[in-house]
């Protein structure tokens, strides 16, 4: 199967509200000159647009399921929250092997789920920040409710397309 167009990324769908939490959040810390996304929770940085990827994609058997984040923690030049969530873990080693020969060395990796709020700041910065964000932390669950496939467009990324989750039965 050709590749159809540009490189594509793979994130989780979140809730509307904490999508809405972790844009702000992005928007207030993340350098504005070089905050081009929205907050998302990356599983795979870099697929083939193939056919055959939103095929996978499409069959997957998935519920919707909540993730707990558990904790923030500084990524030497940003900021990020952490997730922990078996579900997500087990769906990123189900699609690993889907995609194994195509994957690059970082998507071959055990996820580490986050979502970057702060990045490419002094290191002081981001210490600071998470000092300030740790005061009255208290871990909270998202709900993850789909996949979300992006083109990288050199900076931007635009959507290709949504693949949702089952209901909770």
């Amino acid at each position: 199967m050709g590749m159809l167009g540009p490189t594509c990324i793979l994130t989780a769908g979140l809730d509307e509200k904490s999508q809405a939490f972790f844009d702000e959040m992005r928007f207030r810390y993340f350098p504005e000159e070089r905050n081009l996304l929205r907050a998302h929770l990356t599983l795979f940085h870099k697929l083939p647009d193939t056919e055959q990827t939103q095929k996978i994609l499409a069959g997957l058997d998935q519920q919707i399921f909540l993730s707990s984040v558990n904790s923030i923690k500084n990524i030497g030049r940003g900021v990020a929250y952490f997730i922990d969530c078996n579900e997500l873990s087990k769906l990123h080693s189900y699609l690993q092997q889907q995609f194994l020969s195509e994957l690059s060395a970082q998507d071959q990796q055990v996820i580490r789920p986050h979502i970057t709020i702060q990045n490419k700041v002094k290191p002081e910065e981001a210490r600071a920040l998470l000092n300030i964000l740790q005061t009255g932390f208290a871990p909270f669950q998202i709900t993850v409710h789909g996949l979300d496939l992006w083109h990288y467009l050199d900076g931007p990324w635009a959507h290709c397309r949504y693949f949702p989750f089952k209901p909770l039965s």
